[in-house]
């Protein structure tokens, strides 16, 4: 049987949820997910799991927030001025915004605080600080 080395091109079937058992993806009723193994397409949590399995093989790997999203950055959060902000745009937390970076990239940040004077925007990804469990399955190695 083939192993998964790195440079090989996998598909796997996924379900990721947070240590509570919330699911935030999956390839449930999807396609399987396909990547090259060690090219940093995915997580280096998850991508380090594979490595060795054969078509067929499932297996639950946890992943500390490090080998994911990473830990939160204090530094990604910003209050800004609630007056430097369009009227029209919508300012409950939890809300998903887009900024601007100074060289013209596309930044999401999400509403985390609002009071009268300022709204704190999060730039960190939505899983930074959190650990992981995915389970897997190797659908092909190609």
């Amino acid at each position: 049987m083939t192993e998964v080395k790195s440079g090989d091109t996998v598909a796997i079937h996924y379900t990721g949820t947070l240590l509570d058992g919330t699911t935030f993806d999956s390839s449930e009723g999807r396609e399987p997910l396909e990547f090259e193994v060690g090219s940093g397409h995915i997580i280096p949590g998850l991508d380090g799991a594979l490595p060795g399995m054969n078509v067929g093989d499932k297996k639950v790997v946890k992943i500390a927030c490090e080998d994911a999203y990473g830990p939160l950055n204090p530094d990604m959060r910003q209050a800004v001025p609630r007056e430097g902000i369009p009227a029209e745009i919508p300012l409950e937390v939890g809300t998903q915004l887009q900024m601007q970076t100074p060289d013209g990239q596309a930044m999401p940040v999400m509403v985390v605080e609002v009071d009268e004077a300022t709204v704190t925007l999060d730039a960190n990804h939505p899983l930074a600080g959190k650990d992981l469990q995915f389970d897997i399955e190797l659908v092909s190695i190609a």
